[in-house]
């Protein structure tokens, strides 16, 4: 095909993918449900064809699988993991595979073979973490007792996406006669492959970031971050292993590196653009014509899909020792098919695991979810309410969030100090973000929390906790770079205090414009000092 011809078929899906994803937004849905829906528009069977390079497309497309598992690899280190508690960590892994034995015991009932009927129940075992955690923060309950146990649940959810793409990949090469060598054999490459990687990225790239000090040369760190997703993707890809799956291994050991934050900013456009192009080729999967000739049972599987998977979920939830209104509400929450049911069903699809047919109707369904999630989300606060009438207790109430105390300060150098010096809270409250990493050292070695990122993004400042600090201080010399944080700030928190930083008094006046409570200047501040100094030399004349 014709490489220009390629890239109009690709111009055509991403507006395509603008507009619906635009409507989609402004009608309160996930961004995602447009994507899905501009692919089944525009390309595949029962579409206007206006997109026929489905497979060019679909290559593409799985760059951005594997860039999406490579960003989630930042998140799901192994410390981070197990700081999110024990009942929230088994909670999530209950929730995994309870729902991938329901769904693959009704698959098998329903005439499917165990293979097909596993690869049924990993796709609709996980939830959407994209829908429902927009959703949860625009309505402010991410910090809710059923919001903070559906966004635990969900963290391990897309941790489990590896051991479930391994799982599709090892029942994939056993279909054959030899199934115990086979699966012994992508076991052995697996564990080969992870060692190659940690050998390369753990033990020869951490260290190389170090000595080049490339947290102070941006466009380095971007050509690394895509040299290693990309760069494992292809590997995994040469040695039978899912791409995605290497590129989330990858990943993984990198999360571990202070780089792991900034790399995550550094990809996101590139991942939003090749993600994009991987839900618009997915949707290009569904046949309306096809759903509206069986849209009783398309309708009739996601009435089974999102009641089954909010039970279970409140249900797992419940027996990891979690309260029952909490467990409910945060089980009606998570009660979608999830954007990782395109990915897994995409791996099954390529190992031959699923009937193309079964494959449609699963994926029908999973967009028929999507497009539930906001009522999910908006009744489970009334579901958690109603389980607690029910259960004649009284809902606990939690009061972490209203008493820590939280402060981010952006930049760490002499002004940053002078700042935090007089701090009458714990330092352990106070979260320092800076690109310099001995500025960094020098604040933990005072008790602060510190990341190593660009505050300018929003990435940075949220894994910062901007969005639940009380008071920011900027204390960035550059007078473009604090205005771009201070924007930043001001559009994720518009209740926190800020405190900004201005060398020159000319700036004063636009640094409260951007938002800024307080505004200190550099050349008042020093007038000042020089008149006290003058007046002390003049109050004891002959001194000198």
């Amino acid at each position: 095909m014709d490489a220009w011809y390629l890239l109009l078929e690709i111009v055509i899906l991403l507006g395509g993918c603008l507009l619906l994803g635009s409507l989609a937004a402004a009608l309160r849905q996930s961004p995602l449900v447009g994507y899905l829906a501009a692919g089944m528009i525009l390309g595949g069977p029962g579409s206007l064809q206006l997109v026929k390079a489905q497979d060019h497309i679909a290559a593409i497309a799985e760059l951005g699988v594997a860039l999406l598992l490579f960003s989630l690899g930042l998140e799901f280190n192994w410390p981070r993991l197990r700081g999110l508690g024990g009942r929230v960590l088994l909670g999530g892994v209950l929730q995994v595979v309870l729902t991938l034995l329901v769904a693959a015991g009704i698959a098998a009932a329903a005439g499917l073979g165990l293979p097909e009927a596993l690869a049924v129940g990993t796709m609709v075992s996980l939830s959407s973490t994209a829908a429902v955690l927009r959703l949860l923060s625009e309505r402010s309950e991410l910090d809710s007792l059923h919001g903070r146990a559906a966004l635990g649940t969900l963290l391990v959810q897309d941790a489990s996406v590896v051991p479930l793409a391994l799982l599709l990949t090892l029942l994939g090469s056993g279909q054959g006669g030899d199934a115990l060598p086979a699966a012994g054999r992508v076991l052995l490459l697996t564990l080969l492959f992870v060692v190659g990687l940690f050998l390369l990225l753990d033990v020869l790239a951490a260290r190389l970031l170090v000595m080049l000090r490339m947290e102070r040369n941006r466009e380095m760190t971007v050509l690394l971050a895509a040299l290693t997703g990309l760069g494992s993707a292809w590997a995994a890809h040469e040695v039978g292993l899912s791409p995605a799956l290497g590129a989330f291994l990858a990943r993984l050991f990198l999360g571990t590196s202070p780089f792991a934050l900034q790399l995550r900013a550094d990809i996101a456009s590139l991942k939003v653009l090749l993600l994009t192009l991987f839900f618009g080729a997915a949707g290009m999967v569904a046949d309306p014509i096809w759903i509206s000739e069986n849209i009783l049972l398309v309708a009739a599987l996601t009435l089974l899909l999102v009641g089954g998977k909010a039970m279970t979920a409140a249900g797992a939830l419940r027996l990891a020792g979690n309260d029952a209104a909490v467990s409910a509400g945060a089980g009606t929450a998570l009660g979608q098919v999830g954007e990782f049911a395109f990915v897994l069903g995409g791996i099954a699809m390529g190992m031959d695991l699923l009937a193309s047919e079964r494959y449609l109707a699963v994926i029908s369904a999973a967009i028929l979810s999507l497009f539930l999630t906001p009522y999910l989300v908006c009744i489970a606060p009334g579901m958690s309410a109603w389980v607690a009438r029910r259960s004649g207790s009284r809902r606990p109430v939690d009061r972490s969030a209203s008493e820590e105390v939280w402060l981010v300060a952006v930049g760490y150098g002499p002004a940053g100090r002078e700042a935090l010096k007089d701090l009458r809270v714990e330092p352990s409250c106070a979260v320092v973000v800076d690109l310099n990493r001995d500025l960094l050292r020098a604040a933990e070695t005072a008790g602060y929390r510190t990341e190593l990122g660009d505050a300018a993004q929003p990435e940075v400042l949220e894994h910062a906790g901007v969005e639940r600090a009380g008071a920011v201080v900027v204390t960035l010399p550059d007078r473009a770079a604090a205005l771009g944080v201070v924007r930043q700030v001001r559009a994720m928190n518009p209740a926190a205090q800020l405190v900004v930083r201005a060398r020159y008094q000319i700036h004063v006046d636009e640094f409260r414009a951007a938002g800024a409570h307080v505004v200190v200047g550099e050349e008042e501040t020093v007038g000042r000092e020089l008149a006290a100094a003058v007046a002390r030399l003049v109050d004891a004349p002959g001194e000198g």
